[in-house]
């Protein structure tokens, strides 16, 4: 047990809010670019489908990842641990989620049940949604006094 406890790479959760700040940015960027790709390479007017993405990219952002963000950083500043292991910017259920999230978004890529120009459409306004939620998260850890303040 000492073993794994000493292959862990710990970190402070300044630090912590930073890592996760930029893994959920890069996912967003990620699932931005694939829909990016989807809606501009499979519609002849591409821009007449940005209503549906900023539909998505309210939604998302305000109902689902702008509130994660707040529950894993009040969990973070509330929990009494000074050090705290790289991956726990998400809590078990956080973890849960995105495997169903990124399952369910394989399988329904693959299976071309969607036409890739809504499919697109919704990937921007969700890859949008993440990433603004990940800077949100990486301005934590960089405004972290601020972001002490706001959560004690």
């Amino acid at each position: 047990m000492k073993l794994i406890k000493d292959l862990v790479v710990s970190v402070n959760d300044r630090i912590l809010f930073i890592i996760g700040g930029l893994l959920w940015t890069f996912a967003g960027a990620r699932i931005f670019t694939l829909g990016y790709g989807d809606l501009f390479n499979n519609s002849q007017n591409p821009f007449s489908y940005i209503l549906g993405t900023i539909i998505v990219y309210i939604l998302f952002y305000n109902f689902i990842f702008s509130k994660m963000v707040k529950k894993h950083l009040k969990r973070i500043i509330d929990s009494a641990k000074e050090k705290y292991c790289i991956f726990s910017f998400f809590d078990i259920k956080g973890y849960v989620i995105m495997a169903i999230m990124i399952a369910g978004g394989i399988t329904i890529r693959s299976s071309g049940i969607i036409n890739p120009v809504y499919l697109g459409s919704f990937y921007l306004g969700l890859g949008g949604a993440l990433a603004t939620s990940g800077v949100m998260y990486f301005l934590s850890g960089i405004n972290y006094e601020r972001t002490l303040a706001t959560f004690k």
